[in-house]
């Protein structure tokens, strides 16, 4: 399914007036979504799809669901080797269940409303002014820059960080139960690990967990890179879906291979090739 509906009309601007930066509303979104960014590391936008097209929005992201690679997995919160010989008390040594799949972005029909509303550049301008930057550009990686998380019954996403700094993603159809968007805000930063508190996460701490009631449409801006983040176990009969639209500060970013073949079950020749750095030293 496929709708003629041009990536601003698709929507709320009287909300979100995109087109209008100079605007009340425009410093009014942007001022409250930095804050809370800065305060938790994630702000949510409600409705940013107008009410009547998040039919459109969940039917179109539902028929992509068969194209999601699913592999159940053993992964670590660093998305890393398994078995790579780590310290004792790493935290990379405490080992998940990965129940969730995602559907490459070449299987996204670029005529779709999640792939014309992540290359529009109105929209990048919009989310880059939320996280205060210059600018963003869409990830170079032909696979990972747009997907579609599938987590159907049964499945979860278990604790993880980002290879994307800044993260923008929407619910496009909601489980009937469980699927909680869970999350350690700026748990990390650039420059340091924190090892002790993910440890600590990871073993049953939920202190420093927050918990986030999204609905389809609503825009969710997130520093993944720095927040471990998860998504529980979804309870029901249906898939939870949510589109990831995935930026970066840096061109010509691309995701290692062992973490693309995680996810898709594939690379490309992009993946082998030598990549762009992202500017920090982190673990992937």
């Amino acid at each position: 399914m496929s709708t003629s509906v041009a990536p601003l009309e698709m929507v709320d601007t009287d909300r979100y007036p995109l087109t209008d930066p100079d605007s009340p509303a425009w410093r009014e979104t942007v001022g409250r979504t930095r804050a809370e960014l800065a305060d938790a590391g994630c702000s949510v936008l409600a409705d940013f799809i107008r009410p009547e097209l998040h039919d459109v929005l969940r039917a179109e992201c539902a028929a992509l669901e068969p194209h999601a690679y699913t592999k159940i997995e053993q992964v670590n919160a660093y998305n890393t080797a398994v078995g790579e010989p780590l310290p004792e008390d790493h935290p990379g040594r405490t080992i998940m269940e990965r129940g969730n799949a995602f559907v490459a972005r070449d299987r996204i029909p670029a005529s779709s409303i999640i792939s014309r509303l992540y290359t529009s550049p109105v929209f990048q301008r919009f989310v880059a002014d939320c996280f205060g930057l210059p600018e963003l550009h869409e990830l170079a990686d032909p696979l990972s820059g747009l997907t579609l998380n599938v987590i159907a019954p049964g499945r979860a996403h278990p604790w993880h960080f980002d290879t994307n700094t800044h993260t923008v993603s929407m619910l496009t159809q909601a489980a009937d139960d469980g699927g909680i968007f869970e999350y350690c805000p700026n748990i990390r930063s650039a420059t340091d690990e924190n090892f002790p508190a993910v440890r600590s996460v990871l073993a049953g701490d939920t202190r420093p967990v927050r918990r986030l009631d999204l609905r389809p449409g609503d825009l969710q801006l997130f520093k993944g890179r720095f927040a471990l983040h998860r998504v529980s176990t979804v309870a029901g009969a249906i898939a939870r879906h949510s589109a990831i639209f995935a930026y970066s500060e840096r061109p010509g970013v691309i995701g290692s291979a062992e973490r693309t073949r995680q996810l898709f079950g594939r690379v490309l020749p992009a993946h082998l090739a030598e990549r762009t750095a992202r500017g920090d030293e982190l673990l992937d």
